[in-house]
């Protein structure tokens, strides 16, 4: 499956030099779509996990060393997809929602996403307080009824806005290394099969989509759960052949096949609604085990110094690899900059990552 729908490299590698370079700075000109909304886990938290108590945290160097702004809690060395889709996008980067002060923040978007949280409220609970995946549609919530309203003059403009603004949403990978892989903690792997567990998580997030609707959003990009099998908080802890725990990655593969049929459910049943899927778990597998056709060197250590033998996260103020774009992952769990830029390009104007619709053509509907 993975050969019949991969992207030419060197067009993914052509496109990210380009995107590297024209976006280095965000540029300020007219936005394409009125507002972006994010919500997810690290792989988007752009440091709202700073304001919580909890160890998972990225508020120190080396996150953020090739950043614009520094460090600012999220968990890579520059900018998440949802980053670059701002950009593309025209917007501003949306703010940790955490970090907000008054309601004419919210107007361009908002962040919600937090690091080790997930679909299921428990997942990430070890580790201290983080934004489940209900804490952030309360929080988005109490945008659209608290903070939006007074920027508009009457409630059909309001919703004109939400319907053409844009929602991302990256969830579900914590639910699995978090939860029912971290047998220590939760015995769910233990009363549900995989194919049960994944049920689960999708039951919960169909109706969480399904709240967003009734809150608003129309155009919701979620993106699927990467190659956990791949990851080095996995693959370098297990005995395994070739690059990834095979096993593991099929706990990926049957969330994403559910996730891709209640994506297009949600579509047929919600009335003017465009549920997109982010097929990012392909391009990830194919990256992590043939690198050199991304321009990539190094598909599967981490570029920062971990604790625990490069398994975890990075080890505050050690300095980084030389060139973070030579590789894949960032630490034991996140990407680098270059392959967040790669799937966002793919997201945003391809078509093979982002489907039925990329954002280019979902911001036009």
């Amino acid at each position: 499956m993975l050969q019949n729908m991969r992207m030419k490299p060197m067009s993914l590698i052509f496109l990210f030099t380009i995107s590297l370079h024209f976006h280095s700075l965000q540029i300020h000109g007219l936005p394409i779509a009125p507002a972006l909304y994010v919500l997810g886990d690290s792989l988007f938290d752009s440091g709202n996990n700073n304001f919580l108590p909890t160890v998972c945290k990225a508020d120190y160097l080396p996150y953020g060393v090739n950043f614009v702004k520094g460090v600012t809690g999220r968990f890579t060395n520059g900018r998440t997809v949802a980053d670059f889709i701002a950009e593309f996008l025209e917007l501003p980067y949306p703010p940790p929602y955490m970090s907000i002060r008054g309601s004419n923040t919210a107007l361009k978007g908002l962040n919600y996403a937090s690091g080790s949280c997930g679909i299921l409220p428990e997942t990430g609970s070890q580790f201290g307080k983080c934004l489940n995946l209900k804490d952030q549609i309360d929080l988005f919530q109490r945008t659209v009824k608290s903070d939006l309203p007074g920027q508009f003059q009457n409630p059909h403009d309001l919703l004109h806005y939400l319907s053409k603004s844009i929602f991302l949403f990256s969830i579900g990978s914590n639910d699995f290394i978090n939860n029912y892989l971290y047998t220590k903690a939760f015995d769910t792997s233990q009363r549900y099969s995989p194919q049960q567990f994944a049920q689960l998580l999708m039951d919960a997030l169909a109706n969480h989509l399904e709240r967003m609707y009734n809150l608003g959003a129309r155009k919701i990009v979620t993106f699927e759960i990467g190659p956990l099998g791949c990851i080095p908080s996995i693959a370098k802890t297990h005995n395994h052949s070739g690059n990834c725990v095979e096993d593991t990655n099929e706990l990926a593969t049957i969330f994403n096949e559910n996730l891709r049929v209640t994506l297009a459910n949600l579509t047929t049943t919600f009335q003017g609604s465009f549920f997109v899927l982010g097929r990012a778990n392909w391009i990830g597998y194919d990256a992590i085990t043939s690198p050199v056709k991304y321009g990539l060197i190094d598909g599967s250590n981490p570029c920062c110094t971990t604790w625990a033998d490069g398994t975890s996260e990075c080890i505050p103020l050690l300095a980084p690899c030389l060139e973070p774009n030579n590789y894949f992952f960032w630490d034991a769990f996140h990407l680098t900059e270059s392959v967040s830029s790669v799937i966002a390009t793919g997201c945003f104007n391809g078509s093979t990552v982002c489907t039925p619709l990329n954002i280019k053509q979902l911001v036009e509907m």
